[in-house]
């Protein structure tokens, strides 16, 4: 009898480390800020730094940063052009049953995801655009850089907006369960 009562109690614990509600789970949170700083630094596939060592320096450094990014663009426009409707069509698959289960089943873990992965598809969307736009026109040196910091700064507005909403939703959630989920 006594087995079975430290048992509980060790499943107990373990549940309560492993909290699956979202928005009360500090994890959450600290997900969502690593999500959105490396999107934000991440510009097409090439580090930020990487743009701001091009602008400072030139010579070299702005070679490098020609070369990555053509070759980043020519990545994603290949992806884009060989299984783009295949990844589009599961995408919109899996953002489809993450809002039914995050609104229509009240989920709070697919909320959660939901609230995560809906953005980023439009930060997907965006580096398909600017990929195409880059490859049009051949831009080089100041104009390349000038495209690329666009690019992040929508990201980040994306970014703002979408830690704005989930930040507002998680308050709600949270007072409306309160702390134990109901």
């Amino acid at each position: 009898m006594r087995t079975k009562g430290r048992g509980v109690d060790i499943y107990q614990t373990i549940f309560e480390i492993i909290d699956m509600r979202s928005f009360s789970n500090l994890w959450f949170w600290i997900a969502l800020a690593v999500v959105w700083s490396t999107t934000s630094h991440w510009v097409l596939g090439v580090p930020y730094d990487m743009v701001l060592r091009a602008r400072r320096n030139g010579g070299q450094d702005e070679i490098d940063l020609e070369d990555i990014v053509r070759i980043n663009v020519n990545r994603l426009l290949y992806i884009g052009r060989v299984s783009g409707l295949w990844v589009l069509a599961l995408l919109c698959f899996t953002l489809t049953s993450l809002a039914l289960l995050a609104f229509w089943y009240d989920v709070e873990f697919a909320q959660a995801v939901f609230l995560l992965a809906f953005p980023m598809s439009f930060v997907g969307a965006l580096s398909l655009s600017t990929a195409r736009l880059i490859a049009e026109e051949q831009p080089r040196g100041e104009l390349l850089r000038a495209r690329l910091a666009r690019h992040r700064l929508w990201t980040q507005v994306i970014g703002m907006v979408s830690i704005f909403v989930t930040a507002m939703f998680g308050m709600y959630q949270n007072l409306v369960l309160g702390p134990f989920g109901g």
